[in-house]
């Protein structure tokens, strides 16, 4: 008779799942605060003396805890800031917590234009025919059918006992992930910017981790458009701008034309109207409606990405008619995409997007 012990202690699982759940609420804070992991450590002791986390959680012990792990170091002037171990954890974090939430069939699916670069074996299997890549032979499958035709008598393998793996291709893409840091990713009591960060954290993980050979490039734009490296994001922060979206397609274009991934594509964040164009190096604004001027700047952008086979997917967080009547107007131009999502969901809609568009099956 065989005897199986198992102990499972109690105490044990309740700090480590506390600790999983500090370490989502620590992320989201520092995400929140702009990379300031002491504004972060603040907050959490906030929290607890509001009641929000348990008080028998120890705090002390959980940051250092971060600080053993390399989460979090003395930054050289008497504070303490995330470390490039930090920096890589809350971008995994991001990604997981993204797709997780990710269902088969959910949002974003859209066939491919264009081939890439890559063939990806598949478990499944079909008949073989003529053409067909040897290499992609399934010999254990065309065996057993050998073997149950002739019944073990005699192996005499036809080409009708040939099965091959399904194979998927997998297309290049380059992808310019515009972020709007106007002030109005932060008003009306809901912030917006943080969940902006999140999706971009995402992509440069899921890119990086799983399709090396795709680009991935981030700019932000308010008055101005600019790009900005990688390892900035968890430090982004919404600013007194006005939305000048124009600048932000035309500085993409430039970003992508300089890659040669066959597909190019924009993911446009924002959550308001445009207010703002560049002329002769200055900054025209109009904040009050939508200015004709600025719009028609804005959607000849968008057809000049669509000239150059760049592909614009607007994630709208916002629901006003007029602003939605705009989207769907540049969406038209440039034949490309438009979702209205919450901050809730953004981040699940865009890497379904990506993931999804960037695949089609090779037959």
């Amino acid at each position: 008779m065989r005897h199986r012990f198992l102990h499972l202690d109690p105490e044990l699982i309740r700090s480590l799942l506390a600790e999983q759940e500090l370490q989502r609420i620590f992320n989201q804070l520092v995400l929140a605060a702009g990379g300031d992991a002491e504004q972060a450590m603040e907050w959490m002791r906030y929290l607890q003396e509001q009641g929000y986390l348990d008080a028998d959680v120890d705090l002390d012990a959980f940051f250092e805890s971060l600080a053993q792990q390399r989460v979090i170091a003395a930054d050289g002037e008497g504070g303490v800031g995330l470390t490039a171990g930090g920096e890589r954890r809350i971008r995994r974090s991001a990604f997981e917590e993204i797709f997780r939430g990710l269902e088969r069939g959910g949002p974003g699916y859209h066939p491919v234009r264009d081939g890439g670069g890559g063939i990806e074996r598949l478990p499944e299997t079909r008949a073989f025919r003529f053409g067909d890549e040897i290499h992609h032979l399934d010999a254990a499958r065309s065996l057993q059918n050998a073997l149950r035709r002739t019944s073990g008598d005699s192996l005499a393998m036809e080409e009708d006992d040939l099965e091959v793996f399904e194979t998927e291709h997998l297309t290049a893409c380059a992808t310019i992930v515009a972020i709007d840091i106007s002030h109005s990713m932060i008003l009306y009591g809901e912030d917006r910017i943080t969940p902006a960060k999140k999706v971009a954290l995402a992509l440069t993980e899921l890119i990086t981790t799983r399709y090396p050979k795709d680009h991935l490039g981030v700019l932000l734009f308010g008055d101005r458009a600019e790009p900005v490296d990688l390892t900035d994001l968890p430090y982004i922060e919404a600013g007194p701008y006005h939305t000048n979206t124009a600048e932000a397609l035309q500085l993409a274009r430039r970003m992508l034309s300089r890659q040669r991934q066959p597909n190019k594509q924009v993911f446009l964040i924002t959550d308001g109207k445009p207010s703002a164009i560049t002329e002769n190096g200055q900054i025209f604004k109009n904040p009050f409606g939508l200015d004709m001027k600025i719009v028609n700047r804005t959607l000849e952008e968008a057809d000049q990405c669509r000239r150059q086979r760049v592909v614009i997917t607007t994630f709208m967080i916002a629901t006003d008619p007029m602003l939605t009547d705009f989207v769907e107007k540049m969406t038209r131009i440039n034949r490309g995409r438009a979702y209205f999502a919450s901050p809730d969901n953004l981040g699940e809609f865009i890497l379904a997007d990506y993931i999804r568009n960037r695949r089609r099956r090779v037959r």
